[in-house]
């Protein structure tokens, strides 16, 4: 099971890689005006996007690995609020998705300051999911 665990730090630290990185992209893509810039841009965002989705794949299925092997279930609270933290931070991916596809039609109607503070979800979560795992406070 250590062998488990260890990929799933792996993937996990991968795809919060691309959490913390994307949505700074969409920072810069929404400050700039440039043609140019927001072609090399969207490029970047495109894939990155790609490239984080089998690593979030791999991380969630390596945590079901270890939730099943380890029978973590009734009487462990923390277990179900990570749980709950881990299904938010894949519905911001999912959103990370579909921003990218409403700034490749050139529909984004949102400052770059809305992406700067969307750009700290994933920091919160991640807070959350560690101190849970860690302190175990339920």
């Amino acid at each position: 099971m250590l062998w488990i665990k260890t990929l799933h730090i792996l993937f996990v630290t991968s795809w919060f890689a691309g959490l913390f990185y994307l949505p700074r992209i969409y920072v810069n893509l929404a400050q700039t005006d440039d043609a140019g810039a927001t072609a090399c841009l969207l490029g970047m965002a495109r894939r990155l996007y790609r490239f984080m989705t089998p690593l979030a794949v791999l991380a969630t299925a390596f945590g079901l690995w270890l939730f099943v092997g380890y029978g973590i279930g009734q009487g462990q609270g923390w277990m179900h609020a990570k749980l709950a933290g881990v299904i938010a931070l894949v519905a911001y991916h999912l959103y990370c998705g579909r921003l990218l596809k409403t700034f490749e039609q050139g529909a984004n109607t949102r400052s770059h300051r809305y992406y700067r503070w969307f750009n700290e979800i994933p920091v919160i979560l991640l807070l959350i999911v560690i101190t849970l795992v860690v302190v175990r406070p339920f």
